[in-house]
């Protein structure tokens, strides 16, 4: 299979449809919330709203790339969520984050092997692959938090 579209099965996977790593992903884990388990608060820690937000934050900023558009997402910037105030609030930031993983991935699997060894906007970020491959990456490690900040949203819920 070409290396493009394995990269883009691999962020589906994490995303909308698999669960051979992880035993579930990302829609799957979160579909099952309502917008007050999103947004509860466990003690410092980030609601599992901010951490979709910071998710999609950071592939909304590599799509803006692949249309042709400027690399100018900033860490300092990536849990600047908009308040979570009522399940239309949360079903939105949902509809968006399934919404810019499907183009995203759509947009990996159109990558020739030389765009993937170019340099990702500046050879300082690296290579297409590698940005690619830190998102999937980061997705799993968010999926994680996620998946742990529910179990203790249930516990909170039943005391």
């Amino acid at each position: 299979m070409e290396q493009s579209v394995q990269l883009a099965k691999r962020f589906r996977e994490v995303h909308l449809n698999g669960d051979w790593v992880a035993a579930t992903n990302l829609k799957a884990t979160l579909s099952g919330l309502d917008w007050q388990q999103a947004t509860t608060r466990i003690g410092t820690l980030n609601t599992i709203a901010a951490l979709a937000f910071h998710i999609n934050y950071y592939i909304a900023g590599i799509l803006n790339v692949f249309e042709g558009g400027t690399f100018d997402i900033h860490d300092r910037f990536s849990f600047d969520a908009p308040p979570i105030r009522s399940q239309e609030d949360w079903e939105q930031l949902l509809t968006k984050l399934w919404a810019d993983a499907e183009r995203f991935s759509a947009y990996v699997a159109q990558l020739t092997p030389a765009q993937l060894d170019a340099a990702f906007t500046d050879e300082k970020y690296g290579t297409w692959q590698r940005n690619i491959d830190a998102m999937i990456e980061h997705v799993y490690y968010h999926l994680g938090q996620i998946v742990l900040l529910g179990k203790l949203v249930q516990q909170t819920a039943y005391r």
